[in-house]
């Protein structure tokens, strides 16, 4: 460990992930919770992959949807808790540099998928609100079956440079990474070279991300509170209004963590970094594990048929 910071390190064959620097003492007590987070994610988006597929009434795009968000949330929190966990009880600190590649472009890759199935989801409530008659005709599984393969082409495609770019930098400083993963702005500023290729590329992902998504989002939910608000009654507004309540909660979830993670990471340099690499964590595990839950208290067919199967194995 302590040549780690004098060796040449140009083509370094692994990096050592620290986990969170001064918290060493509580890292067997913060794996707790975390680990208790993750096997709750894992529980949840199984089984509504589960109830979708055993339920031939919710084979409709909203839960085309809700499958493949569920498939997103599994990967990205499979990508970094169990190394996390790995660290805290068993030390295991190294990670080759290949996989330290693979896992950054994983994390950045699904995060985006992610954000395009939020997307996905808005325009389907916005049709299934606004334009509740022809539904059917607009989102065919044809229309879907695309929406859903742009999503997964743009996730993929948009973070593809990462790697390659991160991948011809020289490393001479350190192969030492202060975090529990393999973050990408962490990974290439333990380069020797000059690295705003790779962090002007970072912020041009987020703004081609986030400006469209945000754009789309706003205009759906604004076009769906205007068609709330002109029912004639209370009790069909609230009706109405909780058909999509529970994606309102995993918009929320999901941007408002994303969004304090990105501005601590970058603006905010008087944070700690155990704060900011707990909050990283957060970010990545507590989408996947209340996405299934908020989905599945709030929407009455998934709640009804996990009632049902529990119900039939009970007697």
């Amino acid at each position: 460990m302590s040549d780690s910071n004098s060796t040449d390190y140009t083509n370094p064959s692994y990096f050592i992930l620290l986990g969170i620097p001064g918290l060493e003492t509580a890292h067997v007590w913060i794996s707790i919770p975390f680990c208790v987070m993750y096997l709750t994610a894992l529980l949840g988006n199984f089984t509504i992959l589960l109830i979708v597929r055993m339920e031939p009434s919710l084979h409709t795009p909203m839960y085309y949807f809700l499958c493949m968000l569920a498939i997103v949330d599994l990967v990205l929190s499979t990508s970094t808790i169990p190394k996390m966990l790995s660290i805290f009880w068993l030390n295991s600190k190294e990670i080759h540099f290949s996989a330290c590649l693979t896992q950054f472009y994983f994390i950045n890759c699904f995060s985006v998928m992610e954000s395009g199935i939020i997307v996905a989801l808005a325009v389907d409530r916005y049709v299934a609100i606004c334009d509740p008659l022809r539904h059917s005709t607009i989102l065919t599984n044809s229309i879907v079956a695309k929406m859903s393969l742009a999503t997964l082409i743009r996730g993929g495609l948009l973070v593809l440079p990462y790697p390659f770019l991160a991948r011809r930098l020289p490393y001479c400083k350190s192969n030492i990474i202060a975090h529990t993963y393999c973050e990408h702005i962490a990974v290439v500023k333990l380069a020797c070279a000059d690295i705003r290729i790779s962090s002007y590329y970072g912020l041009l992902v987020t703004f081609l991300v986030t400006v469209p998504d945000v754009c789309f989002i706003t205009f759906s939910y604004t076009q769906i509170l205007r068609a709330i608000f002109s029912l004639p009654t209370k009790e069909a507004r609230l009706k109405t209004f909780g058909t999509c309540s529970s994606h309102v909660c995993v918009i929320l979830v999901f941007n408002i963590p994303a969004l304090f993670s990105f501005l601590t990471h970058r603006f905010g340099h008087n944070v700690p970094l155990y704060f900011h690499i707990i909050f990283a964590n957060m970010y990545l595990l507590v989408p996947p594990m209340l996405n299934p839950i908020i989905y599945g208290v709030r929407t009455k067919q998934i709640w009804d048929r996990l009632l049902q199967l529990f119900t039939h194995k009970g007697t």
